[in-house]
Formats: structure tokens, sequence, C-alpha cells
């Protein structure tokens, strides 16, 4: 079966190494287009590496870009990671069609930021969904879906590292072998059903230290690394990574430090402090508590927010 492979960055090379390495035949590479002075895109690199024809359409409303698609006569397109709105004139123009791998239960949290928004509503399960894409936004037919606990102490970055990433991987290939056997699923969502939420953006994650420990700590991880919960400190905007419930802290007042040492600084919130471990003040690089220590003068009764 011939598949031309459609993505981008770390996930799309991950997939299209998966791919190689057991013997499919790969038509084509699609990625997204260059940014000016940005990284090169790893797929990228490594399809070139790869000696594979790689293409970065600006959009896929044009019909030049589907009749190229048609041109290479692939089977199926598999969709790794995929941020510009793909049409069905080219979603369909392989002769299976395509499939798209999206990081939830679809069809709760459709939209680009999928894995934050379950972190930072403090659930304790999500999921990966391969399935097959249509005009809208992650409302296609479901292929296959694979269940993730959250744990309690899971941030963006860990749950998509190592969970998401690697069983998303390993459901691409599963997904692959069902087409091509016949045998895939073609699971209509529920159009009432389900949840849509946009992008995570730096004005979501404002950390508001009048909430809940329990809320305050499920925003610092829902957004850690990106887009960062922030706050502030004597005027200067800090993002807040690394951090751990601080039990004991009952009384402590919104946004107060309660307690100091070096490897942390615990700030109150309602019922409760979040013991902060890795900081990132403004203009500045990430420093751990003992550093933030070095540079800012912190001490029990200082306020942050």
């Amino acid at each position: 079966m011939k598949l031309i492979v459609h993505g981008q960055q770390a996930f799309g090379k991950s997939v299209l190494e998966a791919l190689l390495a057991r013997g499919e035949m790969i038509s084509a590479v699609y990625c997204a287009p260059d940014i000016d002075g940005g990284r090169p895109d790893p797929l990228k690199v490594f399809a070139q590496d790869q000696g594979l024809p790689v293409y970065q359409p600006k959009s896929y409303k044009d019909p030049t870009v589907w009749d190229q698609i048609r041109s290479l006569e692939a089977d199926l397109c598999v969709m790794a990671y995929v941020t510009l709105m793909v049409p069905e004139e080219a979603l369909n123009a392989p002769r299976l069609g395509s499939i798209q791998y999206h990081p939830s239960l679809l069809p709760m949290h459709k939209g680009p930021s999928s894995i934050n928004w379950p972190i930072i509503n403090g659930e304790n399960k999500t999921g990966l969904s391969i399935f097959w894409p249509d005009n809208d936004l992650d409302t296609g037919p479901i292929l296959l879906q694979k269940d993730v606990v959250i744990d309690p102490d899971d941030t963006l970055g860990s749950l998509y590292f190592n969970h998401l990433f690697p069983m998303g991987v390993d459901a691409i290939l599963e997904a692959v072998d069902l087409v091509r056997d016949g045998t895939a699923l073609r699971l209509n969502q529920d159009p009432a059903k389900g949840s849509y939420e946009g992008w995570c953006q730096r004005a979501d994650v404002e950390i508001d230290w009048a909430q809940s420990m329990d809320v305050v700590y499920n925003l610092i991880r829902g957004a850690n690394p990106q887009p960062g919960a922030w706050t502030t400190l004597n005027g200067h905007t800090v993002t807040i990574l690394d951090s751990k419930k601080a039990i004991g802290f009952a009384n402590s007042g919104p946004g107060s430090v309660v307690e100091v040492d070096a490897d942390g600084i615990s700030i109150g919130c309602v019922e409760g402090a979040v013991r902060v471990e890795k900081f990132k003040p403004e203009g500045a690089g990430k420093m751990s508590a003992k550093e933030f220590l070095e540079h800012y003068r912190i001490e029990p009764g200082a306020r942050f927010g």
C-alpha cells in the first residue's frame, strides 16, 4: 500500500520513521511551510535525508495541490500532527482517503489544544483518536481510540511525551493495518455531544491565586511547558513551571509567600498552597527555585499576583 505522510515536527518524524522501519512504501511527505528564521522541521529534514519528495503547500484549498496529490497515486494519507485545514478534495485524493491522529477521545476536546484543557479542567482521563477527517474540525468518523489515564501530577509535557506521543505512533501503525485489511471502522461522531476548545493561550493561563489549590495547580500543570501559566512579582511577569501541591497552609493569603527554601517557594491560594520549583522570569531563561532566589529577594509575606 502506497502512503502519503502529512505532518510536522517530532511526532510526524517519528510516524514516518516507524512506517519506513516496517517497510511501508512512502510516495511523498507533506509538511508545514518553513518559518522565516525558524528551525527546520524535523519531519522535513528526515524525509529529505531518506530521499523522499517533500511538499509544503501554503494552502490545501488550491486545486493544483489536489491534482498534485492525485498524481502520486497513493492509497492512503496518514496525517500526523496537521494544523492547516485540509478540504475533502485533498483528503479524498488518495484511493482510500485520509486518516488523522488527534490527542483526545473525540468528540470530547475537539480543537488545537486538546491536551492542555483536560488537565486544566482537572479531568482524570483522556486518550487519542484516529479518525477519518472531513471538512469540519475533528468531526469525522472514528477509526479507533485509546484511553490514557491523567495522573494527578501529569503536566502537558509528561502526558504528551510519556503517553500520547508514543501511543499515537503505535495507534497510527495499527490503523494503517486495519485500513489495509479492509476492517477499519467508521463510527460517526454524535454532533450533539462532545466539546470544542480553541488554542490555550497566555491570556487563558494567568494565575488567580484566589482560586482553590486544586484549580491553581491544574492550571499550572496543564500549561507546562506551553503556553506557561504566569503571574506577576513587583510588576514583572513570571512564568510558573514545575510545581507541587503544598499541604498544610489552609489559611494562607492568596498570592502570599508562605514558605521559602532552596528547593521551592510555596505560594498561598485558597485552601492550601502551591510549591513552585521552576520559574521563568520575564526576559530570562528557566530557573530553579535556588537560582530564582539568587536573583530576587523573596521572603515569607512577599506577594505574587
